[in-house]
């Protein structure tokens, strides 16, 4: 019988599928990406102000729980403004299936900072993951070989890096007695603030337009469903199926894409998604 966790983290992939659909729709056009991410962040700590009071949560900012979650927030805001920026110039197919295999810099770092073991079933999941990776940069060469292109690949690993490192330092915050609820808002506020310091200061661009603020509330409504459903999975399931599920989400993403037409999923992709489901597969059963 499936657990409630597993239902929740089903539901966690889907939003995320769709969420990293719409990122893509947005960057089709030129926009600003600050803005979009200072939107969803606005969006998204409203709507958990809203649930953290209705269901009688407390908030908690010592000292201990701020660290951490400036820390994590900040990791968390850098990693989805370079998702979104790479997703201006590579298809959603491989910008969502690199950032989802965060899985593997979590498992990475856990081992070299967390002191972790490095069992035979995480390293294979490590090299599996990587070799996705690398499948996916073979079919991006294959249609431009631009160093724009490349630039905008490495975006993506870099977003996955930093995604991982957030998945790291929550997990120390919450070992270190930090405040779940509070760290969410926490990063809520961080997605605000760095989008807005990356609008005015990188792009310079701090405009408002009804489509950025129509983009920026779906995707805060979706990020919102995405963090929550991803938590109550972990509170009423096994952290060790709950996550590897949500982090299936790139397969609803490639799916979504390929019945929009929005891209041509070839050979290479279907190889790389294959390896990207083996290696979370791999990480999740140690």
């Amino acid at each position: 019988m499936i657990g409630q966790g597993v239902y929740f983290a089903l539901l966690s992939m889907l939003l995320a599928g769709v969420n990293d659909v719409v990122f893509k729709k947005y960057s089709n056009k030129e926009r600003s990406r600050g803005m979009y991410i200072l939107g969803i962040g606005a969006t998204w700590a409203l709507l958990q102000l809203l649930y953290v009071t209705a269901s009688g949560a407390n908030l908690a900012f010592d000292a201990n729980t701020i660290k951490y979650g400036v820390t994590a927030g900040v990791l968390l805001a850098a990693s989805n403004i370079l998702l979104v920026e790479s997703l201006t110039r590579v298809e959603v197919s491989v910008g969502s299936t690199i950032y989802r295999l965060n899985t593997v810099g979590v498992v990475a770092l856990s081992i070299i900072f967390l002191q972790e073991s490095a069992e035979a079933m995480k390293l294979a999941g490590i090299l599996v993951g990587v070799l996705a990776i690398l499948l996916l940069y073979r079919g991006e060469a294959s249609f431009s070989v631009l160093r724009t292109s490349r630039t905008f690949f490495l975006f993506a690993v870099l977003a996955s890096l930093l995604r991982a490192l957030y998945g790291v330092i929550s997990k120390a915050g919450l070992l270190a007695a930090a405040e779940m609820q509070s760290i969410i808002m926490i990063a809520a506020c961080c997605w605000m603030i760095g989008g807005a310091a990356y609008a005015r200061y990188i792009e310079n661009r701090f405009v408002l337009t009804r489509k950025k603020i129509t983009y920026s509330v779906v995707s805060g409504l979706l990020v919102f469903g995405i963090v929550n459903c991803l938590m109550l999975g972990l509170d009423q399931g096994e952290a060790s199926i709950v996550i590897p599920i949500a982090n299936m989400s790139f397969v609803v993403a490639i799916f979504i894409s390929g019945v929009m037409g929005l891209e041509k999923i070839d050979l290479s992709k279907g190889l790389a998604t294959v390896c990207a489901v083996g290696s979370i597969v791999l990480l999740a059963n140690v």
